[in-house]
């Protein structure tokens, strides 16, 4: 509250100074001195000036207006516009007080700008002009310093000298820099130190620390102050963080963690198989530990080589050719890695690079037969003779156990056989003749085995050319006919001649044509030897006529060049046919083509009516001998009285009738079974009959003829049924059983034994002509004739 009546203090003086000269005093009338006096305004102001942030209770007091005119008995009455005016600011229309109703911040508004004006109270005319004056906001230290952009990341690299910038640092005071030192900032590191310094007036961030190590400590936390009213006690002040981090430089040698390493492969590993990874280790990071290795000595500098990995931080040692442990079976490398990447400021701590030992032992394989060549080619003459010894193959076990080996053809690779190879001395000969006409390479896979252990096997390739010998004789080719026009002329050109030979001389082929001796004074044609491989036929004569003479013959001697000459004679069939004027064929003789000469038509056609005749009864005779009929009895006589006849089905005439042959059941003894046979033309009856028989053991174990002739028929029908020769009518028949109701009860006979009493078949003549055969058989005679048996 003191504050602001010391603020108020000047103000007030401001105000008494500019108030009209007509409140010291009444002036003259108007009238006596007008003419003497100026006129002077109301009155005059500039500005006010007010305390920011002030909190009183009460509004606070800006100043005061008042009018020369003012009588002090309210007659005038004051106006306040402009910015702020109502809201912010207030005036009493009767005093002219003007008081800020609100809080003030210079920070949101540093000044306003207000009008005044002194009107009269009862009629609103103005006395004055309107005035206009400023109301400015003095600052008061209520802002501290702010970073607005922290926190803050930055970097420096390792082993920076004292004084190195890191960052630059700026903090904004809101307050006025105008008035005091309310905005004057003064910068401090509070957190950091000693690595760290900042300077006081620009806020620069500073290395302190001369050799701050990355491989020691990476990151720093740097707390920087920033105050007002420059620094002094009951400023106000401001923070932000600073994450400093060291960037790291080529300062560290790389190192290697074993000076041997110890490493082991098969000799069987490929070209290119991985032995093992080895390290030299780099404090340092990305660029600055990536690293080179070499192999700079050793006794497997030629058998091994080093790379380095897709990161650049390892090296791989890989082979580079093939291994032997026979022959050697360990390594020694000296390797070197360094870095690629070196820093010039830092090179008196180096050397920037470290050697280890390698020793790479080679582990025994069981290896497979090794051939003493990776492939094999031989040329041999067709006309080798067989057995003949083409090449003797030679592989060794390559173990230091040097077991046996055999040896072996690859089927697949000699399908028809023409090699043979001897197991133990590897010589390869022929089996059979070469032809090289017919194959002309042999491609053959020998297999070498170790005799103790056959499952290391290799192979190799043998490919065996067949030399060409002249054993084959040429041959006309094309269609070896011809024609000569009725019209030709000697000398005329009738046919082209060439020759083949499927052999294949080393020169080329050449052949010789000539007519045969025995046509060597042929009238009518003549053969001349073009010498470039072809011949012409030419006539002789002229005057040809088909009906002298259709066709002619021409035997032709051909002969190649080579050793031994081979020859051959070929018949050139020349037709006499007509032709047009321009030497194109109209028409030959048909019967040139289709009949021999010595053959006529007559003939021809007595020859096709002899065949036609012979088909006709080759034909008849098949035909009646499938419509033949078999007996339908197998033995010559036939007894009727001595069969079962089955009646079970209406109609169907004859085939009715399907009778068993039962004369063999007056003898038991001569029955034979035919085991393993059975029946094809019906399934035997067994279920009935057995469903209503007594089933009694066959061969005994019941009582009396009854029982023997029970068996004897279940015998005969399993005969039967096993027979395959047996007609389809010499079958048991069955009655089925009708019931005991049925006046005919069962009408099996085989039940018959059963009872000691004759059977009476009376009955049957009663029921009437479909029983009527039945009753002759079975039935008494009306004449009472004596029973069949």
């Amino acid at each position: 509250f003191a504050v602001t009546k010391v603020a108020l203090l000047p103000v007030a003086l401001c105000i008494l100074a500019l108030l009209p000269h007509g409140l010291l005093g009444k002036p003259e009338s108007a009238g006596s001195s007008a003419l003497l006096q100026r006129v002077k305004r109301g009155w005059v102001w500039n500005q006010f000036f007010v305390l920011e942030e002030y909190t009183g209770l009460e509004p606070l007091y800006i100043g005061k207006l008042h009018s020369d005119m003012d009588k002090g008995d309210g007659s005038i009455k004051y106006i306040l516009t402009g910015e702020g005016a109502g809201t912010t600011f207030t005036i009493d229309d009767s005093t002219g007080d003007i008081h800020a109703i609100q809080r003030l911040d210079r920070e949101v508004k540093a000044q306003y700008a207000l009008r005044a004006q002194a009107l009269n109270r009862l009629t609103d005319r103005p006395l004055e002009p309107e005035s206009e004056f400023i109301v400015k906001i003095q600052d008061i230290n209520d802002n501290e310093p702010r970073f607005l952009d922290g926190p803050y990341q930055a970097s420096v690299p390792e082993m920076s000298n004292i004084g190195t910038a890191v960052i630059q640092l700026t903090a904004t005071d809101a307050d006025d820099p105008t008035y005091g030192n309310s905005a004057r900032v003064v910068y401090s590191i509070l957190e950091g130190q000693p690595y760290f310094s900042v300077d006081a007036k620009t806020g620069m961030v500073r290395v302190s620390l001369a050799d701050m190590d990355r491989e020691t400590r990476e990151n720093y936390t740097v707390v920087i102050q920033a105050k007002d009213m420059g620094g002094q006690l009951g400023g106000l002040a401001g923070t932000t963080t600073v994450n400093i981090r060291l960037g790291d430089v080529n300062d560290n040698p790389p190192m290697f963690d074993q000076r041997l390493y110890q490493m082991s492969i098969p000799e069987s590993a490929p070209v290119g198989s991985v032995v093992g990874r080895i390290w030299a280790k780099d404090r340092d990071i990305g660029v600055n530990a990536e690293m080179k290795y070499s192999i700079i000595d050793g006794d497997g500098r030629d058998t091994f080589e080093i790379s380095t990995d897709p990161t650049n931080l390892f090296g791989i040692i890989t082979v580079k050719r093939p291994l032997n442990f026979e022959s050697k079976p360990s390594y020694t490398l000296k390797v070197e890695g360094a870095n690629t990447k070196l820093d010039p400021a830092f090179r008196h701590r180096g050397p920037f690079k470290d050697v280890t030992i390698v020793h790479v032992s080679v582990e025994d394989v069981d290896e497979p037969p090794l051939f003493d060549s990776v492939a094999y080619f031989i040329e041999l003459s067709e006309d080798a003779e067989i057995g003949t010894v083409v090449k003797t193959v030679s592989a060794r076990d390559p173990d230091a156990a040097n077991n046996t080996v055999r040896y072996s053809i690859e089927r697949s690779s000699d399908p028809d056989k023409f090699f043979y190879i001897e197991i133990t001395s590897g010589s390869l000969m022929t089996v059979r003749s070469l032809d090289r006409e017919e194959i002309g390479w042999h491609n053959i896979t020998v297999l070498a085995m170790e005799m103790n252990n056959p499952t290391q096997i290799s192979s190799v390739s043998v490919a065996v050319r067949v030399l060409d010998v002249n054993d084959n004789p040429p041959s006309l080719t094309h269609y070896l006919e011809g024609y000569v026009c009725e019209n030709a002329k000697a000398g005329q050109l009738i046919q082209t001649v060439t020759a083949v030979d499927p052999d294949e001389p080393l020169g080329g082929q050449h052949f010789y044509y000539s007519l045969a001796p025995e046509a060597a004074n042929n009238p009518n044609f003549t053969l001349r030897d073009n010498q470039d491989n072809t011949a012409w036929i030419l006539t002789r004569r002229g005057g040809w006529a088909q009906q002298d003479q259709t066709v002619f013959y021409l035997p032709i001697f051909v002969s190649d060049g080579e050793q031994p000459v081979q020859t051959s004679t070929s018949t050139l069939t020349i037709r006499v046919c007509s032709c047009d004027h321009e030497g194109n064929v109209l028409s030959c003789n048909a019967e040139a083509y289709s009949l021999p000469a010595s053959l006529s038509r007559g003939a021809l056609i007595a020859i096709l009516a002899c065949i036609f005749v012979l088909l006709v009864m080759i034909l008849l005779m098949l035909s009646l001998r499938t419509h033949r009929k078999k007996p339908y009895l197998c033995d010559e006589e036939e007894n009727v009285h001595e069969n079962i006849v089955r009646y079970d089905d209406e109609g169907g005439g004859e085939e009715d009738t399907e009778a068993f042959d039962i004369a063999a059941m007056w003898n038991p003894r001569e029955a034979h079974h035919h085991p393993g046979k059975m029946r094809q033309d019906m399934v035997p009856e067994i279920e009935s009959l057995s469903r209503y028989v007594p089933q009694v053991c066959v061969m005994g174990g019941g009582s009396g003829g009854d029982s023997n002739v029970h068996g004897y028929v279940l015998a005969k029908l399993l005969d039967a049924d096993m027979d395959p020769c047996a007609p389809p009518y010499d079958s048991l028949q069955t009655y089925a059983y009708e019931g005991e109701g049925s006046v005919a009860e069962s009408l099996s006979s085989l039940q018959s034994g059963t009872s000691n009493t004759d059977h009476e078949y009376d009955y049957l003549n009663d029921w009437g002509p479909r029983f009527k055969k039945l009753a002759e058989m079975y039935g008494v005679l009306e004449t009472n004739a004596p029973p069949m048996w």
